[in-house]
């Protein structure tokens, strides 16, 4: 294991057990059970897993110490940001998501615009920018790093590279960074190198998910991300933000615990 390669962090994200639904019964602390027992150094939660724990951080610290784990990142998302008539409840939220990152100085990532349809996309992507804006004015009087993550799902209004460069293009006065999404990149039809590289000066987190040629999602290593290659050059480059492990393949259905786990022993194949 090379020293630089070792610095990564390595942390886990909660969407894994977020996609199974009703199906999903557990406690935020049965996840982190799982991130710890799986190796991960931390975990990022988000408003629609952290449970009680959202208004209580201080004894969310005491839960990750226990397990010898960090907080790497909050994320918050609702209904896509891009609904004006959802705008106060939306910041309500983030306000209190700032407040939780601001306890553990760390990002707050902001999920991506999206729409149930792309009718009016001018205007939608505007209202979503306005939003990011507002939140990170607030983030700055608490000191927090606010980060956008544009994703793949069907309600998506950010997939190409075209559509990144805008969002990116229209948020960067407002000093919003970027949360990249290896798998999400992907399934928008462009290559996480070159948006990685593209967008480098903007990168604070990092997600790592992998598809197939189809941008069906799999297991991470069985897919067509190219991570050693990827992970190489965050080392190469002195990378200082975690990197978060997000597994949404059919693997988790069959055990999320076991899917999440076979995903660190992948990264420690590759020498971190």
């Amino acid at each position: 294991m090379s020293s630089s390669t070792a610095s990564l962090r390595v942390g886990c994200q909660t969407y894994t057990w977020e996609m199974l639904g009703r199906q999903w019964r557990g406690s935020p602390d049965d996840i982190l059970d799982a991130a710890s027992a799986a190796g991960y150094g931390g975990v990022e939660f988000s408003n629609n897993m952290i449970g009680a724990y959202w208004q209580r951080p201080a004894a969310f610290q005491e839960a990750l110490e226990k397990r010898g784990l960090a907080c790497a990142a909050f994320a918050y998302a609702t209904t896509g940001f891009t609904d004006p008539e959802r705008e106060q409840e939306d910041l309500e939220g983030a306000e209190r998501s700032l407040e939780f990152a601001a306890h553990f100085s760390v990002p707050l990532c902001l999920g991506g615009p999206s729409s149930a349809s792309r009718d009016d996309y001018g205007t939608k992507l505007s209202q979503a920018c306005r939003f990011y804006h507002q939140v990170a004015q607030r983030a700055g009087q608490r000191g927090v790093t606010v980060a956008v993550h544009p994703h793949s799902h069907h309600t998506s209004l950010v997939l190409t590279p075209e559509e990144y460069d805008r969002l990116l293009a229209a948020t960067e006065a407002a000093g919003i960074m970027f949360n990249p999404d290896t798998g999400h990149i992907l399934r928008g039809g462009h290559d996480p190198m070159a948006c990685f590289r593209k967008h480098q000066a903007r990168i604070v987190h990092v997600h790592l998910k992998d598809v197939d040629a189809a941008g069906r999602w799999q297991p991470m290593g069985k897919g067509v991300c190219g991570f050693p290659a990827l992970l190489g050059w965050l080392a190469g480059i002195g990378y200082q933000g975690w990197v978060v492990a997000e597994e949404e393949s059919e693997a988790v259905w069959q055990n999320a615990n076991r899917a999440i786990t076979e995903d660190r022993t992948y990264l420690r194949s590759l020498g971190f």
